[in-house]
């Protein structure tokens, strides 16, 4: 960029270790200099030196650079293995920003929810965002074959491109606005190249568009804007845009063969250095200016945000917004961008964690901008993020464009990848209506209730691996007819129980004859108090119970809390009075083989796909939302019946394999043919008894189906 090849280290070369810094030093100050200011006589002095251009733009005019002493290892890392043998000019601007991000300390990325990002990825969001259509438009330029016609609309074109701006409010080291701009040049290198083809078929032997006096290039760094909070990826920014616009310009050198002056830097990206959060972006970019908005903000749950984040979601949302405690990080710039789009065309397109688009965070996010005229035009169903990073970050995201503007083409929906085109996207981005399923304690249909399971607060003193529960029964024997099998969610799925020393119901007589077990109470006794909950310190007054009890007497549905995602069937099933569920699973007391029928049926499975939470892409099934609002088919005496009987049929199927586990059964790999085929069978059995079509409903078709009668039901 700055000059010759090998300029930079044959300039260092000269200077061992210990004269390296002072020799930086005077570089820095030659590369903020203009010629005609520089010491006349710098040339005889140091021609190395003076061989270096002015480069303006700011890169160097900061004189608080802490620039430390150099060791030898240090000038080899410069001289050999950063200088010899690579071509820097040819560095991605992208890998740029993510070599020099990862220097970063890993604490400072992970609290602030910092995230490569691949080009790939980024691609996911500025194609469909706007890229795709200028692509198009180009494209129906060059089909012109009319000579005037054509030379009017690609200078018409070439205008628009220098014409649009776009902000990136989470902008990180920049990759969004450096594989933007790139894009944008590349179209308008296109048009260059038409133009000079044109000009030349026009006027044999000449290229005459005006490029001898004047620059070609119309498209400037100048309309990218950005916020970011760190100020070191700031300046990273800065410079990955100007690398891409030093590349940029060779590839039109190529074209129109002409030398074009990147030096001195004569245009500026307008990264600003700011809480993007708290900063006014109308003071950025006015709204009436900015075309785009996009990006990647930060990834932060709502339970490990830092206070002063918490305050940032707070002046966002305010207090009156409802469940904002529940909201990540993200939900902020969404909320942002929507008060700055409100009454314009800006169009937007971000990428998030997948929680805004599951759970209650979609009545709680998207009800109230749905009501002020937000739509989405395209997205992303959830995919994982890859990063160009060393240490690459495997996130689960969407990705939503949305706007108020209304839509010229059609809505898209990506499922890994393949876009589907479709009527409408909810804020659970299904093709169905803007419906929002919002947390209910009570069942809409009706149904038995369903509840957690028990949760002991105990600090672990009464749950025991089988071999500690059989070490403690060697030495006081009378404990083993306390002792229950217990189940959490991967107790069920992997049917390997822990055990429970359950004295509820021991009489004091009989507890006071087992030390060791008098021991376990004192212990539970002794943490309760020593909570800084009141609730708590209060339960240490009866240590032998637990704080939920929920011991259903006859038989009841386990149904676990997280499941994996690589299930098509969350694995449910009956237990024993005797057997304890941990608040790890709901319970189900006084169900059904119908309700077991209906609850592992694919129909309630695509439902708890589209409205569950997740567990980074876990299933998190949960009772207010799932459950308490899956709407329920009202069966004939006869579908009932068969439901029944295809329920009993799953659970034959599992008795054919006692040594097997459900992890083991509802394994996509290892699930047996007799499973596979009784669960096929219950899931045409319920699916009649809604009155689908089975052949032709696809899963988000019957999704669409479930939240108009779910709509009708609160109605």
């Amino acid at each position: 960029m700055f000059g010759r090849k090998n300029l930079f280290h044959d300039y260092m070369e000269q200077y061992d270790a210990k004269g390296s810094r002072k020799a930086l030093i005077e570089l820095f100050k030659v590369l903020d200099q203009k010629e005609n200011e520089r010491d006349k006589y710098l040339k005889d002095d140091d021609p190395l030196l003076a061989e270096f251009p002015y480069v303006n733009g700011g890169l160097f005019a900061d004189e608080d650079i802490e620039i430390p002493p150099f060791n030898d290892t240090i000038r080899e890392l410069i001289l050999q293995k950063a200088s010899d043998g690579f071509d820097w000019s040819q560095i991605s601007p992208t890998i740029f920003g993510a070599v020099f991000e990862s220097t970063l300390n890993p604490e400072t990325r992970r609290s602030g929810g910092m995230h490569y990002t691949s080009i790939e990825n980024i691609h996911k969001v500025i194609d469909p965002l706007f890229l795709d259509d200028l692509k198009n438009e180009l494209k129906e330029i060059q089909n012109i074959s009319v000579y005037r016609e054509k030379k009017k609309k690609l200078e018409e074109y070439q205008g628009k491109l220098a014409d649009l701006t776009w902000l990136d409010p989470a902008c990180g080291s920049g990759n969004f606005l450096t594989e933007t701009y790139i894009s944008i040049r590349r179209l308008e290198n296109e048009v260059i190249k038409e133009k000079t083809a044109l000009e030349k078929g026009q006027v044999a032997g000449q290229i005459s568009f005006g490029f001898e006096n004047a620059s070609p290039i119309k498209v400037s760094i100048s309309q990218f804007y950005g916020i970011e909070i760190n100020d070191f990826a700031v300046t990273v920014a800065k410079t990955a845009l100007w690398i891409a616009e030093s590349q940029m310009m060779k590839e039109t050198e190529d074209i129109v063969h002409m030398n074009l002056d990147f030096l001195p830097l004569k245009t500026n990206a307008h990264i600003i250095e700011a809480n993007a959060l708290r900063k006014d972006w109308n003071e950025v970019i006015p709204k009436e200016q900015l075309n785009y908005i996009m990006g990647n903000p930060p990834f932060v749950g709502a339970r490990i945000m830092s206070a002063s984040q918490k305050e940032d979601v707070l002046s966002i949302f305010g207090s009156k917004w409802k469940n904002v405690g529940n909201l990540d990080y993200v939900a902020c710039w969404y909320k942002k961008s929507a008060e700055i789009m409100n009454g314009t065309q800006i169009r937007a397109a971000l990428v998030s964690t997948n929680s805004v688009a599951q759970g209650e965070n979609v009545a709680n996010l998207w009800e109230p901008l749905f009501e002020e005229g937000i739509h989405f035009d395209f997205a992303h169903r959830t995919f994982k993020w890859e990063s160009d990073s060393k240490g690459k970050a495997h996130v689960h995201c969407v990705i939503i464009g949305f706007s108020f503007a209304p839509n010229k083409k059609e809505k898209v929906i990506y499922t890994d990848g393949i876009g589907e085109s479709v009527n409408n996207i909810n804020g659970y981005l299904i093709d169905a209506p803007d419906i929002f399923v919002e947390s209910r304690n009570k069942p809409l249909c009706d149904i038995p209730e369903i509840g957690i399971g028990n949760k002991p607060i105990d600090g672990g003193n009464y749950l025991f691996t089988e071999e500690e529960m059989i070490e403690f029964i060697k030495k006081e024997p009378q404990a083993e007819r306390y002792f229950k099998q217990w189940y959490g969610s991967q107790e069920f799925i992997n049917q390997k129980p822990r055990y429970c020393l359950w004295l509820g119901e021991c009489s004091p007589n009989e507890l006071k004859k087992m030390p060791l077990c008098l021991r376990r109470v004192e212990a539970v006794r002794n943490f309760r108090l020593a909570s800084k909950s009141a609730g708590t310190v209060k339960l240490a007054e009866r240590p032998t119970r637990f704080h939920v009890e929920n011991m259903p007497e006859t038989t009841y549905l386990l149904v676990p809390r997280v499941s994996s995602e690589q299930r098509r069937y969350i694995p449910i099933g009956f237990m024993h009075p005797s057997e304890l569920t941990s608040d790890s699973a709901h319970i189900i007391p006084s169900a059904t083989l119908y309700h077991f029928g209906v609850l592992t049926s694919n129909v309630h499975m695509a439902w708890t796909r589209v409205v569950c939470g997740r567990l980074k892409s876990d299933y998190r099934y949960s009772k207010d939302i799932v459950y308490n609002n899956f709407p329920w088919p009202n069966p004939t005496a006869e579908q009932k019946s068969k439901i029944e009987k295809t329920a009993q049929g799953i659970l034959d199927a599992r008795d054919l394999y006692p040594d097997s586990s459900l992890a083991d059964l509802y394994d996509n790999l290892t699930m047996p043919p007799e499973l596979r085929k009784a669960h096929t069978a219950n899931d045409i059995a319920v699916m009649q008894a809604y009155g689908f079509n089975i052949k032709e409903m696809s899963e988000s078709d019957c999704v669409a189906e479930l939240m108009k009668m779910y709509q009708k039901l609160v109605k």
